[in-house]
């Protein structure tokens, strides 16, 4: 590490957008620590680090565990004695109609989604308040803008980190820190293999299985057809690498389509919209 290497942190980096996120920013020469919950996911970002010789390391971090969070952190400032980016990147989706959603799902939806968010940010931000200086980018989606059938406890905790995001950036501001907010669209990553489907959902004797069914089929179509997952990379690599970065950036073609629709619309013509070209 050199005096002016920057140093940035990324959670849920084993696949998928963390992935990418942390090889584009190791590659555009910030010292990266890839994080992920278990090192043993972390074998194909190894071996770009050693082919490319990048400024990258992996952590085992836990965005669920106290102990495991603050013990990640720990290591990496004792090594680098600065963090000037984290990324909060860690998440999953958990489908299934409200109504067929337990409370043991809906709370490990959260436990993850939000309050692993909570729990990195809170153990990053004594370090960034000292050093008076850093970027907090936390990947929200298109869904933390707009609600979504069979996807309420998903939907909810992105809403969620928007309001804390948002809240955030007012208390931070005077420290120098910076808060960012990415909401992607549909990114080609293997979300669909991480996706749970509550239990009762998946009962053919749910109310609610010819919605839940529609709404998965458009969903596993739209991550066929998605983005690449260097989308989202390259629009954190933009935000942290600009001086006076946006709030939130919009990463992938179609959230960007979506969301004109929604400011152009009513409500009641919003809703008609998704009932007609999605719930059908």
């Amino acid at each position: 590490m050199t005096s002016s290497q920057r140093v940035a942190v990324v959670t849920g980096s084993s696949t998928g957008n963390g992935y990418e996120t942390s090889l584009t920013l190791a590659r555009n020469g910030f010292l990266t620590y890839a994080t992920m919950r278990s090192l043993n996911k972390g074998e194909n970002i190894k071996s770009f680090t050693q082919k490319e010789r990048l400024p990258l390391k992996t952590v085992q971090l836990d965005v669920t565990d106290d102990i495991s969070v603050k013990n990640a952190i720990q290591s990496i400032t004792a090594e680098s004695s600065r963090i000037d980016v984290l990324v909060n990147n860690a998440g999953y989706a958990l489908f299934g109609a409200f109504e067929d959603l337990s409370m043991e799902e809906i709370k490990a939806q959260y436990e993850t989604n939000l309050f692993g968010v909570i729990r990195v940010t809170q153990a990053v931000l004594p370090i960034m308040r000292k050093q008076k200086s850093g970027t907090i980018v936390n990947i929200s989606s298109g869904a933390g803008r707009l609600g979504f059938p069979i996807q309420s406890a998903y939907v909810s905790t992105k809403f969620a980190i928007e309001g804390l995001s948002e809240s955030m950036a007012y208390e931070l501001e005077p420290f120098g820190i910076k808060v960012v907010l990415v909401e992607p669209g549909f990114i080609k990553t293997n979300i669909a293999n991480n996706m749970v489907t509550a239990k009762k959902s998946q009962d053919a004797n749910s109310p609610y299985s010819q919605l839940t069914g529609n709404i998965v089929s458009f969903i596993e179509h739209g991550l066929e057809t998605g983005s690449a997952p260097d989308v989202v990379a390259n629009v954190v690599l933009n935000a942290v690498t600009t001086e006076n970065p946006s709030m939130r950036y919009l990463a992938g073609k179609d959230v960007e389509k979506l969301m004109e629709a929604k400011r152009s619309m009513s409500d009641e013509e919003f809703h008609k919209m998704v009932e007609q070209n999605i719930i059908k």
